[in-house]
């Protein structure tokens, strides 16, 4: 069976940002409002952090479930694990994502400094100084024969596409502008000589932009 290198439910705004500027541990997507761009998916059934019963179903709710399918590892920026740059000043912060992680595979988090592999519930980060290439490589291993996501942040899915590694991506674009900060594209349609493209809007307001190779 064929893996793929997939990127799944990475939203930006309307204006192309995935993230604004100023990033700190108390605002992980900096000056940007997160509930602006991530409220399609934490409504839906099956957001992994609904503490309470209920939930939307319909388009939305399906690419939230889909997040897992045939997930096997993931491969983030450092500036999707925590907001420090350069080396660490000490390893006691274990990032964002607290003490269940919603990944449950291993993660491969690339930096220029590495640290020892942490392990929190079902998901252990292992830090990497790779190329795209060879960070994938390592994933496509540890998947075990199913996919890898190119979880982000911005930066991180720009170089896969840059060494055009990315086989399908499904991008969510929500009814905001943030204006500065991390900019995935001006257009969607900078992408359509290598990718088929499939927009899907939903009753929530996000447009769904499902891209496959050529």
């Amino acid at each position: 069976m064929t893996q793929l290198v997939r990127v799944q439910n990475f939203t930006v705004s309307s204006d192309g940002y995935g993230a604004g500027e100023g990033q700190t541990r108390e605002r992980p997507f900096g000056h940007a409002d997160p509930s602006a761009l991530m409220f399609w998916a934490g409504a839906t059934a099956h957001w992994p952090n609904r503490t309470d019963p209920g939930g939307t179903y319909g388009l939305d709710d399906y690419c939230t479930r889909d997040f897992t399918n045939n997930i096997g590892a993931e491969i983030m920026g450092r500036n999707k694990f925590g907001p420090q740059r350069g080396p660490w000043e000490n390893y006691d912060w274990q990032g964002w994502w607290g003490d269940e992680p919603p990944f449950h595979t291993p993660v491969f988090v690339l930096t220029h400094h590495v640290r020892p592999s942490i392990t929190l519930g079902e998901t252990t980060f292992h830090f990497l100084d790779a190329s795209p290439k060879d960070a994938l490589a390592r994933a496509f291993d540890a998947a075990e024969g199913k996919d890898v996501r190119i979880g982000g942040g911005v930066a991180t899915v720009r170089e896969f596409l840059d060494a055009d590694l990315i086989d399908n991506m499904h991008i969510v674009v929500a009814p905001v502008e943030i204006g500065r900060g991390e900019r995935l594209w001006t257009s969607p349609d900078e992408l359509v000589d290598r990718f088929h493209l499939e927009q899907i809007p939903s009753p929530s307001g996000v447009v769904h932009h499902f891209f496959w190779r050529r």
